[in-house]
């Protein structure tokens, strides 16, 4: 999903959201020479490096091949490698936006150089293009974030394989960046650059200062990027249709999981049934590139935790889906029949859809 119409506000875009965060703020974007780019490649990095010079959004390039340098960038390339070299990039990006710095060619390699730099000109997102970064679960699938905290965990697991001296020497770069100045560091490749900086989705491995920073109520301010969640967890068929009124409703009893105190990673609704004392757990979805991180669980406890100070008895949640109703049982939620729950959450409801529903049920007495 890209897009959504918000009531009132006009249309929210993914894009638009992440290019307000970038805005005046300098990235780092790193891209070594044994990650060559293909032409269509090529097209997306470059197509990136437009929208963010015309987000006004100062580009550090960094690069070990001498040739790619030179095509990429808008005036001289600062090669210097001695106390002059921040001072040079400076004017490089005053001039245009953009300064493309090449890596010397000795026995630092192209990481250290990186850290280096960011370290130097104290940059806060750095991005790596490269398979090296681009971790995987023991599934296949790519591990989408790693906090501070596992940095170091990875790099051990990546140095028992037979290639991974290399990758565990990158993921401890990383760690001595976000340890200085970056807040986070982005690996993907090179196509997958712009769904990396641009959407919720993410294309590559998210390491970050810290993991979920914090966990509250939803603000009007985050009313926007909340109901994007919803409206993609619709499109995605992992939450039911819901029309404005039960979005809004939604939102006002909204519990948002927020990383680097800024981005929305999940979201759920604690909607109160007062006359039976309970709390309905809706609209439970984590943003894609941190599905199996943990996001559910704090969104959970904090409303179990939030049904408890406010007197509720009982939460519960429905689901068809077996994997939700499987993760609810791993919160200790009991399956109960539908009568067991406030006859408040049946009015109106489809009684064929009522029989299919798994309902589960905490108990806070």
């Amino acid at each position: 999903m890209s897009e959504t119409l918000t009531p009132g506000r006009g249309l929210f875009r993914e894009r638009d959201f992440y290019l307000a965060e970038f805005r005046g703020r300098t990235l780092a974007l790193a891209l070594p020479s044994d990650c060559p780019l293909s032409g269509e490649e090529r097209a997306v990095v470059e197509g990136v490096l437009a929208d963010l010079r015309e987000n006004r959004t100062p580009v550090v390039l960094m690069t070990d091949d001498a040739a790619l340098a030179r095509e990429l960038s808008p005036g001289p390339v600062v090669e210097r490698n001695d106390v002059d070299r921040l001072g040079e990039t400076w004017r490089a990006l005053q001039r245009g936006g953009r300064a493309v710095l090449l890596a010397p060619g000795n026995e630092e390699g192209m990481a250290a150089f990186c850290r280096r730099v960011v370290l130097e000109a104290r940059v806060a997102k750095v991005v790596w293009l490269g398979e090296g970064g681009l971790l995987r679960l023991p599934d296949g699938r790519r591990r989408s974030l790693v906090p501070l905290a596992s940095i170091e965990e990875r790099a051990r697991e990546a140095e028992t394989t037979a290639d991974g001296k290399a990758t565990a020497t990158l993921l401890r770069e990383f760690e001595r960046m976000i340890r200085g100045s970056a807040s986070s560091v982005s690996a993907c490749l090179p196509g997958g650059l712009a769904d990396e900086l641009f959407t919720y989705a993410g294309s590559g491995t998210f390491y970050a200062r810290e993991g979920y920073t914090e966990v509250r109520d939803l603000g009007l301010d985050d009313f926007d990027a909340a109901e994007a969640l919803i409206e993609y967890g619709m499109q995605e068929g992992y939450l039911l249709e819901r029309g404005p009124a039960e979005i809004e409703r939604a939102l006002t009893n909204g519990i948002g999981a927020f990383i680097e105190g800024r981005y929305l990673a999940g979201i759920c609704a604690l909607l109160p049934h007062a006359d039976d004392g309970a709390g309905e757990i809706a609209s439970l979805y984590a943003m894609t590139r941190f599905v199996g991180e943990g996001v559910g669980v704090h969104l959970v406890r904090a409303a179990i935790e939030s049904a408890r100070a406010r007197g509720m008895n009982y939460v519960f949640a429905c689901t068809t889906s077996d994997r939700v109703e499987a993760f609810f049982e791993r919160l200790d939620f009991k399956r109960v029949e539908s009568d067991a729950l406030p006859e408040t959450k049946w009015k109106g409801y489809d009684e064929e859809r009522r029989r299919e529903a798994r309902c589960l049920r905490f108990d806070l007495s």
